[in-house]
Order: structure tokens, then sequence, then C-alpha cells
């Protein structure tokens, strides 16, 4: 299925590895034009020549920290006119409520609520003139499903959830739509960081904690990058002006509501 985006602009962040690398691993392959970002240069360089390599694609590197004004100041300056914009940034750390300072929780929402609107008030506007443009949140299952140990996330992503409901419906008339990406278990370095303290509290291995929570799992595994990049490419392509607002999740089916 040709996705309609070959020859498109596309700024996908954090994706020097896991989900954010299948992202962009797939706009790629559609024949985008990318750019990517991460703090560690040279695993972002080297995932740029890996892109390169595999999809001819043009591929610029930019080494910054996103979630700060500097961070996307650079980002912007190498592509100040995307036509898909693909957020995304790490999670804040397991444990509980009553052990998170003030800062904590400022953090939490810096990274994974304003950064990305941040961003999306930095581009909107020129996908809107240009009447195209793509937006997708990477996200978590945890907007559906809570997670207890997981309460700064769950807060942040559903105050960015919140706010992308009422902008997706303001702008898709201009043909720029916003969606979310909400992924439950996959093959990442950060699911393998969750499982730690867990494994450290039952008195097992991380492999054993992460075998079990595979086998837990409706579809018995966890989910691939490259799974999660189809998806992702598909809601960045031509094929979805009508899809808006809408919370996409990915997790084997482990979700086990009806809305």
């Amino acid at each position: 299925m040709d996705m309609g985006i070959k020859g498109r602009k596309a700024i996908v962040c954090a994706s020097s590895k896991g989900l954010g690398k299948g992202c962009a691993l797939a706009l790629a392959g559609e024949g985008v034009e990318l750019v990517i970002s991460a703090r560690g240069a040279e695993a972002l360089e080297a995932t740029a020549e890996e892109i390169r390599k595999e999809t001819g694609a043009k591929v610029t590197a930019i080494a910054c920290d996103v979630t700060t004004p500097e961070g996307r100041a650079k980002l912007l300056a190498a592509c100040p006119e995307p036509d898909i914009l693909v957020t995304n940034a790490g999670g804040p750390p397991p444990g509980d409520f009553r052990d998170w300072s003030l800062d904590d929780w400022n953090k939490a929402l810096n990274d994974n609520m304003l950064t990305p609107i941040e961003l999306i008030k930095a581009t909107v506007d020129g996908m809107i003139s240009r009447k195209f443009g793509r937006i997708v949140n990477i996200t978590s299952a945890s907007v559906k499903s809570p997670i207890p140990i997981l309460g700064m996330s769950n807060g942040a992503r559903a105050g960015l959830t919140g706010f992308v409901a009422g902008l997706s419906r303001q702008i898709v008339k201009h043909n720029v739509t916003i969606n979310n990406l909400l992924p439950g278990p996959f093959e990442t370095d950060r699911v393998r960081k969750t499982a730690e303290s867990a494994a450290k509290q039952a008195g097992k291995s991380i492999d054993e904690v992460l075998d079990s929570r595979r086998q837990q799992n409706p579809a018995g595994r966890f989910g691939t990058i490259e799974e999660f990049g189809a998806a992702c490419a598909y809601l960045c392509s031509g094929h979805v002006g009508f899809v808006t607002g809408q919370n996409l999740v990915m997790d084997g089916g482990a979700y086990n509501g009806t809305l």
C-alpha cells in the first residue's frame, strides 16, 4: 500500500532506538525525508546511517534534548516546515507518588505533555497553510488503563491526550490531523527498565519477569518496533485525513475495555 507521503519532510523525536527508531525506519521506507533526534550523538548517527543504508532516504541527525527550549530550537532549525511530526520522549520513572517531589512532577509534565505541545505549536500553523499535516504523539497504553507504579506518566500523558482531543477537531478541516499511538509492552529498553524493580521485589531475574509478562499478554509476546513503525506510517499517511483525535492502543490485546 502506497502511503502517499513520498517526498514529505518529517521530524521524529527520540528516534535513535526503540519505538522512535521504528517510526523513523517506517517513514523512511515510504520515501520521507527525515530529521531525527536524540540526546546521544553517537547512537543517533549510527541509527541515521542505518536508515540511509536500508532505505536510501535523506536523514539529518540532530543531537539535542528535545525537552528543552534550546533542543527544540535546534531541531526546528533543521526542519522548520515539517509535513509530519512524531513526538516522543522517555517516560518518568516508576514509583510511589508519596516519594515524588513537585520538581519530579514538573519534569514529567514538561517532558511528556508540554514538550509535545510546544512542538505542535511551532509547526501546526505551517501545516495548516500548506493544507497537509500529520502529527503523531507516542504516549502510552496507560492513558487507557493507568498503571499504578507509573503515576507521573499516567497524569502527564493523560494531560496531553486531553489537549490533543480539542485541538485535533479544530484543525482537521485543513487536512491536518493529530493522533496518538499508545504502546503497551514492546521489546525496548523502557520495558526492561520497568521490569528491574519488579524483579528485585520478587527476588527473580529480569529475564524471568519479562518472560512472565510475555506469557500474560494475550498475544503471548511483546510487540516489535517494526509493527509500531508501520502503524505510525499509516497515521502519517495521505489516507487518514478523516481520522483525527484518536488513541490507537497497541498492546497485544491487554487492554480489555470496550471504549
